[in-house]
């Protein structure tokens, strides 16, 4: 087996079904053995829609998601999708294809310092030198990516090592050979076969392994009993869940819904936990999250930092107690001092915490009630807000309330875009455990096409919605020619403001200037049907059912649709600037 048959057996081996790259003659072995697997090889128009959509492979399923990127500007082009990953904390493995061993440093085609460029972002860089590394790299890049706090890894793979040893002789042994005239041509020609022998030694007796297990940290019995007793003693207990919490894929997801329902507590959701109790648990709480956080007694962060997010911890009242419940003893400390931190899978241990709860606790029902009660007036509020006078479109908050209405309980709600994405998260309410996709920390615009595709391979009887802003849309919208080809139905809903709306908002009431945030009210609609998707219009609130009907029915016989959502003018989200 050449060195491209040999990556491909350690695909199939730890599970991979999909392979995302953007062809390139470096790496284009993997991609053919891959396929001769029956691993599916899904190409797109932009690298970092590769990585995207490895990323969310891996969010969805617990699986490292795989993407293959040629040498130079193939790897440059993902660097932000591998840094979203980094920080999102989502097991990525990137092979990217370098210039030949023999070749490196001498100005070769696109080769760089690919290991200095990547080797930040990831959490193990490896180089490649001989066949013989190219299992045991991967193998080990494997179990980087799912152990201890996952992410991102790189495995770089020379093209002289992916070729079969014949090719390459040929390619570079035979062209020297040929030229070979005096002393110096002929001690050239035995470096080259010295060099040749070195890259190929071994290669045959490489095996490959079975799947690795990750190394999982937990937390002491002991530790969960000391959690325990303070949710016990908490009149005013509050729960946030955060995507680290989802980490382990779809089969844990029931077990820690039923040890969240045990424990008794009220839930915030965040970032891939939104979903996880269904849209109308009696414990899910989705509004006035900061004016909980500073009255309750008790906070329990799963899987959540003290970032941004939450002030920098300003967001929990000082006469709080704090449970920090992380794999990152960094993350479980970050801006506020926990009166209890376990460094362990924030999953294992609510479920660890459920289980230690042996006995009723005291009441709790008017704190439920009194967030309940502010969870139906901010309702109120919202469609309020969205009853007012609108001139040039409609409203944000009618189009997600639209569909919303429609969303079934399979389906997946993709977030790409600022101002109308933050809205459809007031506003929209995923149906299931593992059915909402956002960048995470990094807040990176672009990811929504990479992410509905990753969505849809792993979950192709759900309903996919990619909720794009105008903005963001202009990052990804020739993704939608990939998912022509491949034959994939989803309904992408561009928010149609003609601006850059929540930069724009806050620039033009500080600075008093629009510079740089105005679009134009673009037919995507058009710019999809180019592409051999369907396109459709939505220009008034009467329409709006119909058309999502419509889309609805186009995407369930495999055809992709873009909506183009004409939207009015919104205050809803003013002063959201973040610092």
């Amino acid at each position: 087996m050449h060195g491209g048959d040999l990556i491909a057996e350690v695909l199939d081996r730890q599970g991979v079904k999909f392979l995302f790259t953007l062809c390139g003659g470096h790496i284009s072995p993997i991609l053919v053995a891959a396929k001769s697997r029956g691993i599916r090889v899904v190409d797109t128009r932009h690298e970092a829609t590769a990585v995207f959509a490895a990323d969310a492979v891996a969010r969805l399923t617990g699986i490292p998601g795989v993407a293959a990127v040629t040498a130079g500007p193939g790897v440059t082009n993902t660097i932000t999708a591998i840094k979203n990953a980094q920080l999102a904390q989502s097991p990525v493995v990137l092979l990217g294809g370098a210039t030949a061993t023999l070749l490196a440093g001498r100005g070769a085609l696109q080769d760089i310092d690919q290991m200095a460029l990547v080797g930040p972002h990831v959490k193990l860089a490896v180089q490649c030198k001989r066949v013989k590394e190219l299992v045991p790299a991967l193998e080990r890049a494997f179990a980087a990516a799912t152990s201890g706090v996952p992410g991102p890894v790189f495995v770089e793979c020379p093209v002289d090592l992916l070729y079969d040893e014949a090719t390459v002789r040929e390619m570079i042994g035979a062209k020297a050979a040929g030229q070979a005239r005096g002393l110096a041509d002929r001690a050239l020609q035995l470096y080259l076969k010295a060099h040749l022998a070195r890259v190929f030694a071994g290669k045959d007796r490489v095996r490959v392994g079975p799947r690795v297990q990750p190394e999982i940290p937990t937390a002491f019995p002991s530790a969960i009993d000391r959690v325990a007793k303070l949710v016990l003693e908490a009149q005013k207990p509050v729960i946030v869940v955060g995507s680290q919490a989802m980490l382990r894929g779809p089969d844990l997801a029931a077990r820690l819904r039923e040890a969240l329902e045990r424990i008794g507590a009220p839930v915030y959701l965040s970032g891939m936990a939104r979903g996880l109790l269904g849209a109308k648990h009696p414990l899910l709480r989705r509004h006035k999250r900061g004016k909980a956080l500073r009255e309750a007694d008790l906070v329990v962060l799963a899987g959540v930092p003290c970032d941004f997010r939450l002030e920098y911890g300003l967001q929990i009242g000082r006469q709080a107690k704090l449970v920090a419940l992380n794999r990152s003893d960094e993350d479980a400390r970050k801006n506020r001092k926990p009166t209890l931190a376990l460094v362990a899978d924030p999953c294992d241990s609510l479920m660890g915490l459920a289980r230690a709860i042996d006995r009723d606790r005291a009441p709790i029902v008017p704190w439920i009630d009194r967030l309940l009660t502010r969870d139906r007036e901010r309702e109120d509020e919202i469609d309020a807000q969205a009853a007012g006078d609108t001139t040039g479109g409609v409203h944000p908050i009618r189009v997600c309330r639209a569909i919303d209405a429609r969303l079934p309980d399979d389906s997946v709600l993709v977030a790409d875009g600022g101002d109308f994405v933050a809205t459809a998260s007031y506003v929209t309410a995923p149906r299931g455990p593992l059915s909402w996709l956002d960048p995470g920390v990094f807040g990176t615009l672009g990811v929504g096409a990479g992410f509905a595709l990753g969505a849809k391979l792993v979950r192709p009887s759900a309903e996919v919605w990619l909720l794009w802003g105008d903005g963001s849309a202009g990052y990804g919208i020739a993704e939608l020619d990939t998912f022509v080809r491949h034959g994939i139905g989803m309904i992408a809903v561009v928010g149609n403001d003609a601006s850059w709306a929540q930069i724009a908002r806050d620039q033009v009431r500080i600075l008093g200037d629009d510079v740089g945030t105005v679009l134009r009210r673009t037919d995507y609609d058009r710019v999809a049907e180019g592409f051999g998707a369907r396109g459709l219009a939505l220009r008034n609130a009467d329409e709006a059912e119909a058309v999502i009907q419509e889309a609805q029915a186009l995407a369930a016989g495999g055809t992709p649709v873009l909506i183009n959502a004409h939207l009015a003018a919104s205050a809803f989200r003013e002063g959201s600037i973040s610092m």
